[in-house]
């Protein structure tokens, strides 16, 4: 599935306008779901996912 970049910009900020402004909703929660299947269909999604990797390696490290 193709998708362009301006859908996802878009898709991100209406997620980001519903997360200030109103409170994450049922109905908002769908949005943000299809942002991230959008997203993952995108060049960028393997540095996301590499980034995500990271993060939870660091957190994982992190002794109490």
């Amino acid at each position: 599935m193709i998708l362009s970049i301006s859908g996802v910009v878009l898709l991100g900020v209406i997620a980001f306008l519903f997360f200030r402004k109103d409170g994450l909703k049922a109905s908002h929660g769908l949005v943000c779901a299809l942002f991230g299947f959008y997203l993952s269909s995108t060049a960028i999604a393997p540095s996301i996912k590499a980034g995500g990797a990271s993060l939870a390696s660091l957190l994982g490290g992190i002794k109490f």
